[in-house]
């Protein structure tokens, strides 16, 4: 299960073994966050030397890589580390900001020991995030609805043979595709997004037809036992044309379009000149 969580605004890409119960982080993002290097791939380079010199052996054996969203939305093997692991590292990084990332890396480890016995509070943590970065409640439920809609339809893909991270990615632009005749890449495109999600700045009824894709690819597969990656391939195109057909129906209704621009991103300084907006 990969992850996005927040140290001083600042986003650390994670990944949850469900088997060995540990979070792993993105290292790169902890370096960028604890040196504000200009280059902290390189900086991680010039470390991981550093740290063998010094006797960290172990170093290579305790980097576990996963495959995390890169800033041009590819899905790109990471080097990550275990709370153990980046505890180590950290020692070797020159940084005010590491005795509070240390508390910030056992309160995570705590919350999510909490989230595992009471589920719910994945859900109530989610919404509080979601209320600071100033969304709506009405938004909110939607948004809460979707997570939960999207979850069904990956678990029914797995139970129908869809094991590789590649195919849940093609299944999704399939569904993406017919709903909306964009691909998720150039949705985000449409939206000025770079590394955000995408369906945290959809509109309230591009998540309403999200999910109306989503959970009609779910109900056709199940109805229809679809098996297999390519089974489910022609099930995700009919289940995002459900949806793509509701949203061209609408639109010609009401006159507007349902894929916008509008996203939740900080507002961009306007600069003015001779008293214009440029």
């Amino acid at each position: 299960m990969s992850n996005i969580k927040l140290f001083q605004d600042k986003k650390i890409r994670t990944a949850y073994n469900e088997k060995a119960q540990k979070w792993y982080f993105a290292i790169i993002d902890v370096i960028q966050v604890l040196t504000e290097s200009s280059n902290a791939r390189r900086y991680w380079s010039d470390l991981k030397r550093k740290l063998v010199k010094e006797g960290y052996n172990e170093l290579y054996e305790n980097i576990v890589q996963f495959k995390m969203q890169s800033p041009d939305s590819k899905m790109r093997k990471t080097d990550c580390a275990d709370t153990e692991g980046l505890l180590r590292i950290i020692q070797s990084v020159p940084s005010p900001k590491a005795e509070p990332f240390k508390r910030w890396l056992a309160k995570v480890g705590y919350e999510r020991l909490e989230e595992i016995e009471n589920p719910e509070l994945a859900s109530k943590r989610a919404k509080e995030i979601f209320k600071a970065k100033g969304y709506s409640d009405e938004w909110i439920e939607k948004r809460m609805r979707s997570i939960a809609i999207r979850e069904e339809l990956t678990d029914e893909w797995k139970e129908r043979g869809i094991k590789e991270q590649r195919e849940y990615a093609i299944l999704t632009v399939e569904i993406s595709k017919a709903a909306f005749g964009l691909t998720p890449s150039e949705y985000k495109k449409v939206k000025g997004l770079k590394r955000e999600n995408l369906r945290d700045h959809m509109t309230d009824l591009e998540l309403i037809f999200s999910m109306l894709g989503e959970a009609s690819t779910t109900e056709i597969a199940r109805n229809t036992d679809a098996q297999g990656f390519l089974e489910n391939k022609v099930v995700a195109k009919k289940g995002g044309a459900i949806a793509g057909d509701a949203r061209k129906a609408l639109e010609l209704e009401s006159g507007q379009k349902i894929v916008t621009d509008e996203n939740y991103l900080p507002e961009k300084k306007i600069k003015k000149i001779d008293g214009k907006k440029k």
